[in-house]
């Protein structure tokens, strides 16, 4: 082979080689976004860019696979699921406490469920690998929470907030115990 042939083959090869590159990038792009969902797009945003965004839900991932997660049995899914129809019921005399209790109630779920809930953000997280449906309502009902400790959530803020909390927690309780809750 003569030269020119040569660096034809090798410049093929390079041109090959970053074709495939970009079809599995983006093949990998395109499965984070299908299994985040808006999570993905909110963790870019806030990564700054792609790379760094899909490298932190990718490990995400995988320190969620190592947890013992696990379903409740029948007897702590009923026994939350009376806990936070009494959490909802309190809601109408006490809003402001309502969404504490509510909060203090989905972590304790949490945990029993297998999530490490040692910080909100880790466990927002956490929760957007096997729950990214509902994620970004946990964050905006995690702020309202804040809001309302300092005084300054209205009652619709509250009540924007326990809905949030419950579309996770029945999530959470899997979906056999979902028709118990909302009764």
């Amino acid at each position: 082979m003569d030269q020119p042939t040569i660096a034809l083959a090798i410049a093929l090869v390079v041109v090959v080689a970053a074709a495939v590159w970009l079809v599995v990038r983006n093949q990998r792009s395109q499965r984070l976004k299908a299994r985040f969902g808006s999570e993905y797009d909110r963790t870019v945003q806030s990564a700054g860019a792609r790379p760094a965004a899909e490298a932190d839900l990718l490990a995400r991932a995988k320190r969620v696979a190592t947890f013992d997660i696990r379903p409740l049995s029948p007897g702590d899914r009923d026994r939350f699921a009376e806990l936070w129809r009494q959490t909802q019921a309190a809601f109408v005399d006490d809003p402001a406490g309502a969404v504490a209790r509510a909060e203090a109630l989905l972590e304790e779920v949490m945990q029993a469920r297998g999530y490490p809930v040692a910080d909100f953000e880790r466990r927002a997280d956490d929760v957007s690998v096997d729950h990214p449906r509902f994620v970004q309502s946990y964050r905006e009902a995690h702020a309202i929470a804040l809001a309302s400790r300092r005084g300054s959530a209205r009652t619709e803020d509250l009540r924007r907030a326990t809905i949030h909390y419950r579309d996770l927690f029945e999530d959470l309780l899997d979906s056999a115990g979902r028709e118990e809750v909302r009764r």
